[in-house]
């Protein structure tokens, strides 16, 4: 071998255990958080899906069952009640907070007087305690001694809502419980997005002689694509997922009324000490989820193109 080949054979040797050491010590940072989550959410996750098809109570021995844990899916009465409650509640907190935190958004990004405590107080109840948050609204809203029912006693309702103690209320008071603790975050992320806007566009449709409502329609919305689009993904995830709300406000009653599907799982799983059945609605809860995120990737792109 000659000097030459030597010299670039020690370099090239000297460049790989320099990059090993760059990659070791990237991994090693991460590592952490990669352990934390393969052990608390990944083996969770592929031990639920193999749960999912089998018997298990916790005591006794593990058995297969197959495909009978889906197939009782659909005579069960309470798994239907609890999918029909979780679609109504995300079909109304999704889009009511997303068009909060939007107004929020556009009206504190205005030069107002005290908007930075404004922005702090409706971002608050989102670091809130969502436990103390839950009982502070059962106060405000209890049927006979309730402040919100004492006004409406007041301006001449002769029966207000039984609010969350009524199986048609219930929903709507948990709605407007996880709206009111959600907005402020959604807020701040719509203000960072609406100042990331370039005014020179703003300028532009005034010269054009455009009003308010068409620069909002043709400048803003459309900016505010990547926004919303994060959003929406985070909002439908969170209210598939919602449970530590309504099981403080409500528990999932009265009746069947609140009791969505994460409800229906944890009921299914810790009190009727059924595993495998309660995997296998968690299952029907991971594939919605996914199958709703895919949509929205796809629907993103297509707005994204045509705008």
């Amino acid at each position: 071998m000659s000097t030459v080949s030597l010299r670039q054979t020690t370099i090239a040797a000297g460049k790989r255990r320099s990059h090993f050491k760059k990659y070791l010590v990237a991994y090693s940072f991460i590592l952490p958080n990669l352990i934390g989550f393969a052990i608390f959410t990944l083996v969770p996750m592929v031990f639920s899906l193999a749960l999912s098809f089998m018997n298990w109570d916790g005591a006794n021995q593990i058995s297969w069952a197959g495909l009978d844990n889906f197939r009782r899916l659909l005579t069960d009465e309470t798994f239907g009640i609890s999918l029909r409650n979780t679609l109504f509640f995300v079909s109304g907190n999704v889009p009511l907070t997303m068009m909060a935190s939007l107004g929020l958004a556009l009206l504190l990004n205005q030069p107002l007087r005290g908007r930075n405590l404004f922005r702090t107080t409706f971002f608050f109840p989102y670091v809130a305690s969502l436990v103390a948050v839950a009982v502070v609204w059962n106060m405000l809203f209890f049927p006979s001694a309730g402040p919100v029912n004492q006004v409406l006693i007041s301006l001449g309702v002769q029966n207000p809502p039984r609010w969350a103690a009524s199986v048609d209320w219930a929903m709507p008071t948990v709605i407007m419980a996880s709206v009111w603790k959600g907005m402020g975050y959604y807020m701040i992320i719509y203000l960072a997005a609406l100042q990331s806007i370039p005014s020179t566009l703003y300028e532009a449709a005034a010269v054009d002689g455009a009003n308010g409502w068409q620069k909002f329609r043709h400048i803003t919305l459309p900016m505010l694509t990547p926004a919303t689009f994060f959003i929406s993904v985070m909002l439908i995830i969170s209210s598939f997922k919602i449970f530590d709300l309504i099981m403080v406000m409500t528990g999932g009653g009265p009746g069947r009324a609140t009791n969505v599907l994460v409800i229906h799982i944890y009921n299914t799983a810790f009190r009727e000490f059924r595993f495998g059945y309660s995997s296998s609605i968690a299952m029907v809860l991971l594939v919605m989820v996914l199958g709703i995120t895919i949509v929205q990737f796809y629907m993103e792109r297509r707005w994204v193109k045509y705008q």
